[in-house]
């Protein structure tokens, strides 16, 4: 079976965590485990978050005095690629002896026109108190927004087009390889009209709905959201707090997940699964085994119903 794994951003970098080299080096070791026992029996394509690291990259390019102006977003989530990349790359190495492993940077089309240029919802970076928050978005120009625990920085997200080097990946996987690629939804670009050429673009694309893309486009059975909980909740958070362990495209879009965490999971997962009739679950990295096995998580299979 062809599973991509879409990784959460807070597989290497916790809530709450400090942001050093040597946690997320640590961290890894725990995604590796729970990867390691499904790369023995099915391909595998990962792909992973960024927003914690993107988030700390962007605020030391800001504060470089060496700097003539930070470096664009597009380049930082090139930077993240490489980095998330290595640390997979090398502890799989040592998990899947004698399996091929390589790790891309990718780059993802998004539309010039897209109005969410226009309208930042991607958080990126760590958590602050709205008057830290207040002062960095007065003195850099960033748009903040309330997160679950305090304020962040929101950047446009703009939906995705295309995986450029998604017959790179394809050729990778029919050699046995196991692929990372994507990460942060990939580096997006835009396209000129009439030449094609491409240019950076001053945003973040959701991971999850870039997975799904590549899911599709890849021809993949099964597209595996992993993240911080065991499985989705309708009415997270409330006294009528419930779990949804099985659900359709329809019944999930029903459910008003927000945008800003549960969200774009559910929508990936069901535009998966409508658009290829496959199979998509989210729950949590611990159990990822158990997800695909069905004993774990929430499944979005398709809707049967004959009309």
């Amino acid at each position: 079976m062809r599973i991509v794994i879409a990784l959460g951003g807070n597989a290497l970098l916790h809530r709450d965590e400090r942001p050093d080299a040597a946690v997320q080096e640590a961290n890894i070791d725990r995604v590796t485990t729970a990867i390691a026992a499904l790369a023995q029996e099915h391909e595998i394509v990962i792909t992973h978050g960024n927003g914690p690291q993107i988030g700390l990259l962007a605020v030391e390019s800001a504060a470089d005095p060496a700097l003539s102006a930070p470096y664009p977003l597009d380049l930082l989530g090139a930077q993240t690629q490489g980095m998330i990349g290595s640390l997979l790359v090398r502890t799989l190495h040592d998990a899947l002896p004698g399996r091929r492993i390589a790790a891309l940077v990718t780059h993802t089309l998004v539309r010039a026109d897209d109005p969410a240029f226009d309208h930042p919802t991607k958080f990126v970076g760590q958590v602050y108190p709205y008057e830290v928050a207040s002062t960095l978005a007065r003195k850099r120009g960033w748009h903040i927004a309330a997160d679950t625990t305090g304020w962040r920085r929101v950047v446009p997200s703009p939906a995705p087009e295309r995986i450029l080097e998604t017959d790179t990946v394809h050729e990778l996987l029919n050699s046995g390889t196991l692929v990372i690629c994507a990460g942060g939804g990939g580096v997006p670009v835009t396209a000129d009209q009439d030449t094609g050429a491409l240019t950076g673009a001053e945003a973040v694309i959701d991971k999850d709905l870039t997975a799904a893309l590549l899911a599709e486009d890849l021809k993949a059975d099964f597209l595996l959201i992993l993240t911080d909980v065991p499985c989705v909740y309708a009415g997270y958070g409330t006294p009528d707090q419930r779990p949804v362990l099985g659900a359709t495209p329809a019944e999930l879009r029903r459910g008003g997940f927000p945008d800003g965490s549960m969200g774009p999971k559910t929508e990936a997962a069901a535009r998966f699964v409508e658009r290829t009739g496959g199979l998509a679950a989210i729950g949590s990295l611990d159990a990822a085994y158990e997800i695909v096995h069905g004993r774990s998580g929430t499944l979005v299979r398709p809707d049967l119903t004959v009309t």
